[in-house]
């Protein structure tokens, strides 16, 4: 079935815009299950609205908890964990590795499915640690059944291809009898600031977490603390509104960029300077100032991950070689993120060259055509960055954007003044 083709926008003055966005898809999930998993009623403010939250909502609810709509807030009362539910994860990271835990605390069975791509993406570990903790689970990957009673301990598992197998764990691990104390064996875990943000938020809700030593990490159980809280703008969806200024010229503010935050976005600051943008962060947000002109830069992206498309069609418009590191693990996302990067770049005239670990690009003059999302947001976003200087490009599925930035189109032709 062929989809929609959108006509990227080109870019043909400097752009001078103010982004609001909306708030973090990681922080939004996060807060949404240990406000359900929390010892009384709580709010989760600013809450994301996209296709990632919403899966997360339903599989709270079919769990038992109560969600209301209160505006841009959720009203969160949780129940006893039940069973006989079935989630269904889409292609949602923290849906498909969150939940199951969670799950283990119900009174029956709870089953798991999603979108086609999501059974390619790993969760066996995840499902191992489960068992080796006292559930019962059917399978290795989706669809799969997960049945209590979980009663926690100590267990090892390589969280190499994801950190979200581990933040999964100590998530619900203060609701285990025993708690639980997680080794990590296995290549360096990467994108290690989502882990942070998961202690973090751990520890505000009252959640004693030892996180000092390197790949281990311990839960007492105990009460999760309800709370209100406000949700941080994505800083890691800021990523193609920053690049439009340094392709287009000119200057884009994001409002409400925080001082100080765990979200990897927050890596946009040193990176998009070293491409050549200046950078600053005062009470107004984070505003960037682009000239035009991109420069090369290596990178890694290990805690980053996320960032790859962005700084990849970035670089595919720089003026000097890109290399781009540690990402190995994006091979798992929603889709093959290098080979689809590398893919859609060459497809357009560029020279972009897969590596075991990431990508090295190199200036070479563009043309327009079709370029495929893979029904990835991060891939549409990066067609939509390529085509500010490339005319005729025409992206796949740009809906596709509504996993975690459900306005992007309207969005990117507002910041464009169309």
């Amino acid at each position: 079935m062929s989809l929609p083709l959108w006509p990227a926008p080109t870019a043909t003055a400097p752009v001078s815009a103010t982004v609001a966005l909306p708030g973090s898809k990681s922080v939004t999930n996060r807060a949404l299950l240990l406000a359900a998993l929390a010892d009384g009623p709580g709010v989760v403010r600013q809450a994301l609205r996209s296709r990632d939250a919403d899966l997360m909502v339903q599989a709270l609810r079919a769990l038992g908890a109560e969600l209301a709509e209160d505006g841009p807030d959720y009203r969160v009362t949780p129940g006893p964990v039940r069973g006989g539910a079935r989630i269904d994860v889409g292609l949602a990271g923290t849906v498909m590795r969150f939940v199951p835990p969670m799950a283990a605390l119900a009174d029956g069975e709870v089953f798991f499915d999603g979108d086609p791509q999501a059974r390619k993406r790993p969760m066996g570990q995840l499902l191992h640690a489960l068992r080796s903790l006292g559930a019962h689970v059917d399978n290795d990957a989706l669809p799969f059944t997960v049945r209590g009673p979980i009663q926690g301990g100590e267990v090892t598992i390589d969280a190499s291809a994801s950190s979200q197998l581990v933040s999964g764990l100590l998530l619900t691990a203060a609701r285990f009898d025993k708690g639980v104390t997680i080794r990590h064996d296995g290549p360096p875990v990467p994108s290690m600031p989502h882990i942070a943000m998961t202690v973090q938020m751990l520890r505000a809700a009252g959640v004693e977490v030892d996180d000092s030593t390197p790949d281990v990490w311990r839960v007492e159980p105990g009460p999760i603390a309800a709370r209100d809280l406000v949700v941080e703008p994505d800083l890691s969806n800021a990523a193609p509104f920053l690049a439009a200024a340094m392709i287009a010229g000119g200057t884009v503010t994001i409002p409400g960029w925080p001082q100080a935050t765990t979200q990897p976005g927050d890596a946009l600051r040193d990176l998009l300077t070293r491409m050549g943008a200046t950078v600053s962060l005062d009470e107004r947000g984070l505003t960037l100032t682009g000239t035009g002109e991109i420069e090369g830069i290596d990178a890694d992206l290990r805690d980053e991950a996320e960032l790859t498309p962005t700084i990849a069609a970035l670089a595919a418009l720089a003026r000097s070689e890109s290399r781009i590191r540690g990402v190995a693990h994006i091979r798992g996302h929603e889709t093959d993120r290098i080979k689809a990067l590398a893919t859609e770049i060459n497809r357009l005239g560029g020279d972009a060259e897969e590596t075991g670990d990431g990508l090295v690009i190199r200036p070479r003059p563009l043309h327009g055509g079709v370029f495929h999302s893979y029904d990835d947001h991060r891939m549409a976003t990066a067609g939509a960055v390529i085509g500010l200087r490339v005319p005729g490009v025409e992206v796949e599925n740009i809906a596709t954007t509504s996993k975690t930035l459900p306005e992007f189109a309207r969005m990117w032709a507002e910041m464009l003044g169309d």
